[in-house]
């Protein structure tokens, strides 16, 4: 009778089920989502280290490029900061410390428009009493840098205010909604893109510009995590599910 075959036979629950048909899919979907992610992320580093071997070009020369042919491309920008007019981009960490990025309105020396220069990071109060001192460059200044396209749209909770007066708090940099406050009645042309200046570059803050903020490895190691749990999930419906234990422990007795 110890030789007696346990065929192998599903109870089905409906529950248990439902959620593995719904689960299952939606992790394998993530887990090539991060593998997809870690493609670009690995694109967009090889472009910017070959944007990088290039040579700074006059900004007066980029205007009406496309955005995938802007995107880092080193550029020299001389003009004049307008000491009050700048935006603060908010929640932005350094070294665990709170602060700014600064992105200053620079008009062009040529007046053929006004360009939005990220100076960097500039510490901030935690507690939201005052807003930081930004130093101010007075005369003509050369900037480099690189135009600095963002790989997709920010994700915000409810459409951002501007405030009347400057400067300006934001929670994102949205080209089409700061531009009508850097050129009111479309007076000025505005580049469509701000510039990240260099470090050392004149009006330069805190600089320590992350071409990616998750690297490919990353997101691989994520898409591992999903592909993991969906092949678990799988094998708990399988033994919850069925004799598929007892099956493989009678082989065992038998073998």
């Amino acid at each position: 009778m110890s030789g007696k075959k346990v065929g192998l036979h599903f109870d089905f629950e409906w529950r248990i089920a439902l959620f593995t048909l719904v689960m299952v899919p939606l992790m394998l979907s993530l887990g090539f989502w991060q593998l997809q992610r870690a493609d670009e992320k690995a694109a967009l580093g090889a472009a910017f280290e070959e944007r990088q071997r290039q040579r700074p070009v006059p900004i007066a020369d980029l205007w009406g490029e496309s955005a995938e042919s802007l995107a880092y491309v080193p550029v020299d920008v001389s003009g004049n900061y307008l000491a009050d007019q700048y935006f603060l981009l908010d929640n932005q960490i350094h070294s665990g410390n709170f602060g700014y990025q600064v992105l200053n309105v620079l008009q062009l020396s040529d007046r053929s428009g006004s360009v939005l220069v990220n100076r960097g990071w500039i510490a901030g109060d935690s507690g939201r009493r005052t807003l930081p001192e930004v130093p101010v460059i007075e005369g003509s200044v050369n900037v480099i840098g690189q135009v600095y396209v963002a790989p997709g749209e920010p994700y915000l909770l409810a459409e951002q205010q501007l405030d009347k007066s400057w400067p300006k708090v934001i929670q994102a940099v949205e080209m089409d909604k700061l531009e009508p406050a850097v050129s009111p009645q479309g007076a000025d042309r505005v580049f469509p893109y701000p510039v990240r200046i260099a470090a050392g570059a004149q009006g330069a803050l805190t600089v320590n510009w992350q071409v990616v903020n998750m690297s490919p490895q990353k997101h691989h190691g994520y898409a591992v995590q999903w592909f993991v749990m969906a092949g678990v999930l799988l094998v708990f419906y399988g033994l919850r599910s069925s004799n598929l234990r007892q099956v493989i422990a009678r082989a065992g007795k038998n073998g």
